[in-house]
């Protein structure tokens, strides 16, 4: 998975498809991310005390990494990430603009 915490993304597909946001957590293991303030979904909790009312709190939910484009700082624009080595270290680029990302 090439996205990781604290990039830029765009989704491209569901029901926020266009917005760009910020990566709160990346799992590459099940190969998701969560994006700040998008996917977010109704979480009802109960009332704790006698008296208080029960509300409705709206969480951000992981969703595929298949469904999100890295968005380039350079070029402001979706695009694909690839690899390459520079100083003996692997550095992502983006494939539009051939910036390192």
């Amino acid at each position: 998975m090439k996205i990781k915490t604290g990039d830029n993304v765009k989704i491209m597909s569901g029901k926020d498809k266009g917005k760009t946001g910020k990566v709160l957590i990346a799992r590459p293991a099940e190969g998701k991310v969560v994006i700040e303030g998008l996917n977010l979904f109704a979480k009802r909790s109960r009332p704790k005390q006698q008296g208080q009312k029960g509300e409705t709190v709206f969480v951000p939910r992981a969703l595929p990494a298949s469904r999100v484009m890295l968005v380039c700082a350079n070029c402001k624009n979706a695009a694909r990430a690839g690899f390459r080595e520079e100083g003996g270290r692997r550095v992502r680029y983006c494939k539009k603009c051939q910036a390192a990302v």
